[in-house]
């Protein structure tokens, strides 16, 4: 031991001192066993702290993915400090346990700093709970979040209190307690709860679940269940107490509620209580609505309209959008004129007066940005004033009227030479029209004159506007235009290109350039070749930006040999011989820049390369003259199958280069769905993988490429498997190193992919290449367009998706398929989804009218009337069916006896039933 001395600590009881003690802010936010974060022990140190209280500020959790159910309540809390998280992690899915729901609620309710730690709490033995949690525990008895009587009670003791899983009855009772709802909870302890498990739910829990429905806490499950006794997540804990936020007064840690003055250059100017404060706003920033769940842009949120803001040091990690109404009026007249700071406007009263600021923006008729002095008087003008500071500020002035005198920059869009009129497209994306007089107005570019008719739509140009006359128009760039060359250099963002006078320019290259080169199906930017002597002969189109839109190759002045013999390599002058597939010999030179690899492993050593370069081994070579590029050993051919000769079985297909290669039949056929296929279930003009054996000279394995769209049987995240539907079956697929994509080509996750949903897959052979999930739409068909081809369905959420048909359809009616879209009506309920080529498959909803009985909450299943004994009268209800009268959406229970309703059904479920 040191020569310091050990703090003693006095030992209590449970008892109304031992719930006043104070514990330090920081240890609550630590890792100590916290809510939310990795239990450690109570002596974390203060670097860790920092730690994770800096990651909760920041609201970013690695295995948070956008778009993630409870995305917006964990990065609300989590800026909040009400959750924390360790090492970049929040565990969603992690179960809760009792002792760390009462912090959590502790710290919803901002008392977690009414303990102290220097004193020791003891609580019954048989009441286990952490010591950590000890003196939180007791502050919740104390506060009255807890019920002594029943958490004590000897039934509640058989297993460690604390360390027992939080079900979801007991945290709606911690809920209530929390915003001192408990009065509710009593009153509404009699009422039943609806939901199908109602039976399940303890006696003294029903009324705070009623109550935490009603307050819209917590939701149902499927199947119209509440899972009582089931376990809470980490993710639906923070749910519910982010939902709980909007019942009570408390002023939460580095969160700032009021109105947007000014949104600009990466800053959000917020004004509450008559003070503004300047919020800075990031990549990491998080944008959502009051209104619903799921992640907005920046864009969604415009000035004047209610936010809350939520960042320390004035950092916005998470912003709000409460109320999207503008405040904010409007005011119109006449201009009499602009003095300095004052607005003289002729109305209807008189002459008025209108103070304004440098913050004031002035903008034409076109919104453009313009100088108060641009104004001519008598234009008329729209006054914009804000309504919550209550200074009714002019915020913005736009001339809704008159003449307009400027000079701008933009894009012609249109030339009309019979009316004399040009339409401009300018900086801001917005349009505008204006005419030219004979004698008056000069067109010209780079000093030359031009004709009006001589102004392409596209090109880039300046513009003066005099008394709403075109004065000039200069021509600063063209519409399109091509140059050649020879690829010097090139990156991800410019071409360096070789001209034929030998002089070299530099492009930029536009955001995604289209890539054109002959032989090859969908080429990317790394197939062009770059070469200081032998780069890709190509022409280059740039935009009026003088950006490059497109490269197409003319030529290559490399040589490229697939399946080439050796012949001979010389190790002491790096010369490597070899005959192509005509048997022409080459030589070529490998040095340190050439691309080497065998058995599919790159290599920087020539040495190891050269003795691998034996006589007679297959190589695919890349060079320029005499210079090897890349000297590869065969191991593979790809390319399009284009003759199969069962006479002679041999094959021939086309390499991406051009190159005809002839083999004899594989010793196998890999396709998928395929076992045992032979070259008879191959087809020509389909794009193969030829696998070489280790002699290079017989193809081991044929693979040949196809795709399918394909119905998930089940998904197993923890082992990366898809099971498929297949015609003879099922297949288990595994994807975890396999690109899996959504509808949209946006990056997805197995998670997202559920039973019963569809996916589009690619193979090569039985290996997965890339996972695509495919979007169903159900609901009614809104409209149908048989002769333009188009549908629309509205979803069971209100939103019209629209649907063109132009690669076909498949509707199937009561087993019976049609590709006539004509056969469709707008009475119709359907299920809608393209496959994988295109067309789309519309599976009709059959549907029942029937006189309803009564809702079988135990079997989740619509009781109804018979006409015949023998008439089926029980219909099993899917989960979240729709069930409306009109637009008014009902629930299950609202159902009365004797209601006529007709039952709309997927998978002999009912997914609709509409009330008469």
């Amino acid at each position: 031991m040191s020569g310091q001395k050990r703090l003693k600590r006095s030992v209590q009881s449970y008892s109304a001192k031992a719930v006043s003690a104070v514990l330090a802010g920081a240890m609550v936010l630590s890792g100590a066993g916290a809510a939310f974060a990795d239990s450690t022990t109570a002596g974390t140190s203060t670097a860790a702290v920092t730690t994770q209280t800096a990651a909760a500020a920041a609201g970013i959790f690695s295995d948070v993915k956008t778009g993630f159910w409870a995305e917006k309540h964990i990065y609300k809390l989590a800026t909040q400090g009400i959750v924390v998280g360790n090492n970049g992690l929040f565990r969603p899915g992690d179960s809760v346990t009792q002792q760390e729901a009462v912090l959590m609620a502790l710290r919803f309710m901002k008392l977690q700093g009414n303990v102290n730690t220097s004193t020791d709490v003891v609580l019954p033995a048989d009441f286990l709970v952490t010591n950590y949690y000890k003196p939180y525990v007791v502050l919740a008895f104390q506060q009255g979040l807890l019920d002594k009587t029943v958490e004590m009670a000897a039934d509640n003791l058989k297993t460690s209190w604390g360390e027992r899983k939080a079900s979801r009855e007991w945290v709606a009772e911690l809920l209530v307690r929390a915003l001192g709802k408990s009065a509710s909870a009593v009153a509404a302890a009699g009422e039943p709860t609806g939901f199908a498990d109602d039976s399940k739910v303890s006696a003294n829990k029903r009324g705070y679940i009623n109550t935490a429905v009603d307050l819209g806490l917590a939701n149902g499950l499927d199947g119209n269940r509440f899972d009582p006794q089931g376990a809470v997540t980490r993710a639906q804990l923070a749910t519910f107490f982010s939902r709980a936020e909007a019942h009570n007064t408390l002023d939460y840690d580095n969160t700032f509620k009021g109105t947007v003055s000014s949104l600009n250059d990466g800053k959000l100017t917020l004004f509450s209580n008559g003070n503004t404060a300047d919020f800075t706003l990031n990549a990491n920033t998080a944008y959502f609505t009051s209104a619903s769940e799921t992640r907005i842009s920046l864009n969604e949120i415009q000035p004047y309209t209610k936010v809350t803001v939520i960042g320390a040091t004035y950092n916005a990690a998470y912003v709000e959008l409460t109320d999207p109404t503008q405040q904010i009026d409007q005011a119109e007249g006449t201009l009499t004129k602009v003095s300095s700071g004052i607005v003289w406007v002729d109305s209807a009263l008189g002459y008025d007066q209108y103070d304004y600021d440098a913050g004031t923006v002035f903008t034409d008729v076109n919104g453009t940005v313009i100088q108060p002095s641009s104004i001519t008087a008598g234009s008329k003008i729209r006054l914009t004033r804000e309504t919550y500071s209550g200074s009714h500020k002019v915020v913005k002035v736009q001339v809704t009227s008159g003449i307009v005198n400027k000079t701008a920059t933009g894009t012609i869009q249109s030339v009309d030479t019979a009316s004399k009129s040009i339409t401009f497209k300018n900086a801001d994306g917005t349009t505008e029209s204006f005419k030219w007089e004979d004698g008056v107005s000069l067109f010209s570019s780079q000093n030359s004159i031009l004709l009006p008719a001589d102004l392409k739509a596209g090109a880039a140009a300046s513009y003066t506007i005099k008394d709403n006359v075109i004065r000039s128009v200069e021509v600063t760039s063209g519409v399109e235009r091509t140059v050649k060359g020879f690829i010097y250099e090139l990156t991800n963002s410019t071409i360096v290109y070789q001209k034929t006078d030998g002089s070299r320019e530099v492009k930029l290259l536009a955001a995604k350039p289209v890539i054109i080169i002959p032989n090859i199906t969908n080429p990317v930017m790394s197939d062009l070749i770059a070469d200081t002597v032998g780069g890709d002969n190509v022409q280059l189109t740039l935009n009026s930006s003088d950006q490059v839109t497109q490269i197409e190759v003319v030529s290559r002045q490399i040589n490229q040999f697939t399946g080439a013999t050796v012949v001979d390599f010389n190790a002491k002058t790096q010369f490597l011989t070899f005959t192509d597939n005509v048997g022409k010999a080459h030589v070529i030179k490998l040095d340190t820049s050439t691309k080497m690899s065998y058995d599919g492993t790159p290599t920087t050593s020539i040495t190891s390369m050269g003795a691998r370069l034996a006589e007679n081994r297959k190589v695919d070579v890349t060079a320029i003259n005499e210079r090897a590029l890349s000297v590869e050993l065969s191991t593979k051919y790809s390319g399009t199958l284009t003759a199969i000769n069962a006479a002679t079985k041999t094959i021939i297909f086309k390499m991406s280069n051009g190159q005809l290669m002839t083999m004899s039949y594989p010793l196998a056929v890999d396709i998928f769905g395929k076992t045992g296929a032979t070259m008879a279930d191959v087809s020509v003009n389909v794009p193969v993988t030829a696998v070489l054996s280790g002699n290079q000279e017989v193809i081991s394995v044929l693979r040949v490429a196809s795709s399918a769209q394909l119905e998930v049987a089940g998904v197993n995240a923890n082992t990366n498997k898809v099971t498929v539907k297949t015609s003879s079956g099922t297949s288990d697929i595994y994807v975890a190193a396999v690109p899996l994509t959504n509808e949209a080509g946006q990056t997805t996750t197995l998670s997202e992919i559920k039973t019963g949903d569809y996916v589009n897959i690619n193979f090569d052979g039985t290996t997965v290449l890339s996972l695509q999930s495919v979007k169903q739409y159900s609901g009614q068909v809104s409209a149908v367009d048989a002769a333009a081809k188009t549908f629309t369905v509205k979803d069971y959420s209100g939103v019209p998706q629209i649907f063109t048909a132009s690669a076909g359809v498949r509707i199937t009616r009561d087993g019976v398929t049609t590709t006539d879209l004509s056969g469709l009506t707008t009475a119709d309920r359907v299920l809608a989804r393209k496959d994988a080529s295109g067309v789309i498959i519309i599976s009709v909803f059959s549907q029942l009218s029937r006189t309803f009985s009564r809702y079988e909450t135990a079997t989740n299943e619509i009781m109804t009337k018979r006409a015949t004994l023998n008439e089926n009268y029980k219909f099993a209800l899917a989960a979240n069916a729709y069930i409306h009268q009109g637009d008014t959406t009902l629930s299950v229970q609202s159902l009365k006896e004797n209601d006529n309703i007709i039952m709309y059904f997927n998978n002999d479920k009912i997914v609709e039933i509409v009330k008469q």
